[in-house]
């Protein structure tokens, strides 16, 4: 297996430069002085250009098409059917677009920030007609100049086409908006404004220990703070980021178990895979099972009764005088609010999808051509009448609010929605493997659900796509029916609907 060798030597030397490249992309969003924007635009795309030269080597080439010619164990095959795809996907994108979208990404990612803060879409709208450009010349160096917006949707989801997303959201578009309607107009309703003065330094202090619980292994990870939450790295080396608001102590505290869920799934495609760093047996399968993990734990597990019959005396011990008058029926209540929400990321779980829907709609229709980049504000609004029953009431809320399209990620919003339906029934089967799963997880205890999430999903990388993934892991296709069906008995339970 020389051949096999010199491949994986080459593919995680690839991996370090590549790693190196996503903790200046951290860094850029955690550290980086205003001032210093340019030059990490220039250090990223450089960098960029080195890693895209070594994964295309023409010898890279040689060595997948001399290895596919001979009969390989189960794990080789898969990283050579792995690295086929992305060696052919990379090896068609010249050195030159590669430096110049590494080079857009950058700059946009400053430019949304600024916007975003002025509430100005005039100043930002150049840099993603440039995005949307590049986003259609890539597409075209892989012959797919025809089907734009579902090779963009492929990469983020290997399998998944826009007429995947579109059935599925057509399946849940309905039931979501009945709902949130009957939810809102329930006379019980949740009062958020108990969550004031909560001191940062606590929420933050509060929601370390929440997560090193939950199984985030902190000697591979770290948790900071960004403009928008995220979560970078590898199993190796897993960067969190959160944010804190005084008045809003909840989007900290789930923007972390959020982020955490995606950390530990890295950790554990490194604990299931530990000699595999750089290869595909060490990467997730797509972004559609990684929003699963994120989804999974902010939402069945952290907002449950469960969880908080655990955490509860423990909240209520940091936030003592802010919650002295807040009775455990309304604590519940509130973290598990159903309000008309402009912002996807603060938004609850029965209208989060109808966010997503609204952005799939913009992406599908931008990169068929029936609107243009000057009439997303128009047409976001109009989305978010028809879909939320609101109007932004400016373009921060609204067409500004998400970073995904200042670094040229099209076709990810989806995966959100995808995540949230493979969370649920991962949820049901966990629950049905596990019966002493809520009993666990209201002492505190969350090792059984995880040891079976890294079982059932983690340890396999890239060796299924997701369908065959879920398909060995639960027995069943992929399909929105349990997540509506959870949505409605939490949701009809707490609010009397």
């Amino acid at each position: 297996m020389e051949t096999y060798a010199k491949l994986t030597a080459a593919l995680k030397n690839t991996a370090l430069l590549d790693a190196t490249s996503g903790l200046l992309g951290w860094d850029e969003q955690v550290n980086l002085p205003p001032g210093a924007a340019e030059l990490r635009g220039q250090q990223n795309s450089a960098l960029a250009e080195v890693v895209h030269r070594e994964f295309t080597r023409p010898e890279v080439g040689q060595w997948l098409t001399e290895l596919e010619q001979q009969e390989l164990e189960p794990d080789a095959a898969c990283v050579v059917r792995e690295t086929r795809r992305e060696y052919d996907r990379a090896a068609k994108l010249p050195a030159d677009f590669v430096r110049r979208k590494s080079e857009a990404a950058s700059a946009g990612y400053h430019a949304w920030t600024q916007a975003r803060k002025q509430s100005d879409f005039s100043s930002f709208a150049p840099m993603l007609q440039t995005q949307i450009q590049l986003a259609h010349e890539e597409a075209k160096y892989l012959g797919s100049e025809g089907n734009v917006y579902d090779y963009w949707i492929d990469r983020f989801d290997p399998g998944m086409s826009s007429a995947v997303f579109s059935d599925l959201f057509d399946e849940m578009r309905t039931p979501l908006r009945d709902l949130a309607e009957s939810v809102l107009a329930a006379p019980r309703q949740a009062d958020v404004s108990i969550f004031k003065g909560f001191p940062v330094e606590a929420q933050e202090s509060f929601l370390r220990e929440v997560l090193e619980r939950l199984g985030f292994d902190f000697q591979h990870g770290r948790l900071d703070t960004a403009v928008h939450p995220f979560c970078g790295g590898s199993g190796w080396d897993t960067r969190l980021t959160t944010r804190f608001f005084p008045d809003n102590p909840l989007d900290s505290l789930f923007s972390a178990i959020h982020e955490a869920g995606h950390g530990m799934y890295e950790q554990g495609l490194r604990l299931g895979n530990p000699d595999s760093f750089g290869l595909p047996l060490s990467n997730a399968v797509g972004m559609g099972v990684h929003e699963s993990q994120s989804r999974l734990w902010e939402n069945q597990v952290a907002r449950s009764d469960a969880f908080w019959s655990f955490y509860e005396p423990r909240y209520r011990e940091a936030f003592s005088a802010q919650l002295k008058n807040v009775s455990s029926e309304d604590l519940r209540l509130a973290i598990n609010a159903v309000q008309r929400q402009p912002i996807r990321v603060d938004a609850d779980e029965v209208t989060y999808n109808l966010h997503v829907i609204l952005r799939f709609e913009i992406e599908r229709a931008l990169f068929a051509g029936d609107i243009t980049v000057a009439d997303v504000p128009e047409t976001w609004n109009r989305l978010s009448e028809e879909l939320l029953g609101l109007t932004p009431k400016s373009f921060s809320e609204g067409c500004l609010q998400d970073v995904h399209w200042s670094e040229g990620f099209f076709g990810y919003f989806p995966s959100y929605s995808l995540g949230n339906v493979l969370a649920a029934q991962l949820w049901n089967a966990a629950n049905t493997d596990l019966p002493n799963l809520q009993t666990e997880i209201a002492d505190g205890n969350f090792s059984s659900l995880l040891q079976w999430l890294r079982d059932k999903v983690h340890r396999h990388g890239r060796r299924y796509g997701t369908r065959e993934l879920i398909q060995n892991a639960i027995g069943e296709e992929i399909s929105p029916a349990p997540l509506i069906a959870y949505l409605r008995e939490r949701y009809g339970a707490l609010y009397g609907v």
